[in-house]
């Protein structure tokens, strides 16, 4: 007798916690439970694993995987799941990105999942670094999609893609995550076979998931749209619904999600 093959959906979220200790403390767990993700790509853990307390996700039926960066209380990256992956890559191998703890990739099946926090160009230098990282970052899964072809990239990018993704952006071209070259890097990356799988469903202006913490941004919805999930398009067609939670108030990012059907 064959068995049947059975459909059911996965919900992957991103969000970048700014500090998933302080988070926790800001009722993360309970939005977890409410939000039920299958999978949730963690950025800016400010943490070192074993600084984080694995129970609380544990408690949930999560398992934890973390990379964090060298430094203590920057950057780092993880992710929680229902479903144990069967391989977890921590980093891309390149020292230099790794020691900042800004890659994490599981593997579900045929699936990869990635879990990624793109630098942000704080000032000259750290705009010069963000644009090499931008460049291999974009070599680099040129590579993995020859062994990994289905991959889901969950993460702050720090760049908004589109004019719709930043409030007033005629005056923010001169300012890092919006720049000219960072939203040329962002096409080519699309034309390399990645849908921003928001904008499949949602084509409206003033949907943003980060907000300044400075002049009552958040609340006056003056905020930018840097968080994503990326698909290749060979998962287009398994994509249910896309959305951005801007009621969580755990960080200054809100988290993002996707939902596709998957078959077992």
């Amino acid at each position: 007798m064959k068995h049947k093959k059975t459909r059911m959906t996965k919900n992957i979220f991103s969000y970048n916690v700014n500090g998933i200790r302080a988070a926790i403390k800001k009722d993360l767990i309970e939005w977890i439970k409410i939000a039920e993700p299958d999978v949730l790509c963690i950025q800016e853990t400010k943490a070192q694993p074993e600084q984080i307390d694995n129970s609380v996700f544990e408690e949930l039926g999560y398992s934890c995987y973390w990379y964090s960066a060298q430094k203590k209380g920057y950057s780092g990256v993880g992710i929680i799941t229902k479903e144990k992956p069967d391989h977890v890559e921590y980093g891309m191998n390149i020292e230099k990105y790794d020691y900042e703890g800004r890659f994490i990739r599981a593997d579900f099946g045929d699936i990869s999942v990635i879990s990624v926090y793109h630098p942000s160009g704080s000032n000259a230098d750290r705009q010069a670094f963000k644009m090499q990282w931008l460049k291999d970052f974009r070599n680099y899964i040129k590579e993995l999609k020859k062994t990994r072809q289905k991959l889901i990239i969950s993460g702050d990018f720090n760049i908004c893609r589109l004019w719709i993704d930043i409030h007033n952006p005629e005056k923010q071209q001169k300012t890092s995550g919006f720049l000219p070259e960072e939203r040329d890097w962002f096409q080519q990356f699309v034309d390399d076979g990645f849908i921003d799988s928001f904008r499949l469903f949602n084509e409206e202006p003033h949907n943003y998931s980060w907000w300044s913490y400075r002049a009552g941004a958040r609340p006056r919805n003056k905020g930018w749209r840097i968080d994503y999930n990326m698909l290749s398009e060979n998962i287009k067609a398994n994509v249910i619904n896309a959305k951005i939670h801007p009621a969580a108030m755990q960080s200054d990012h809100c988290p993002v999600s996707v939902e596709i059907k998957v078959t077992s």
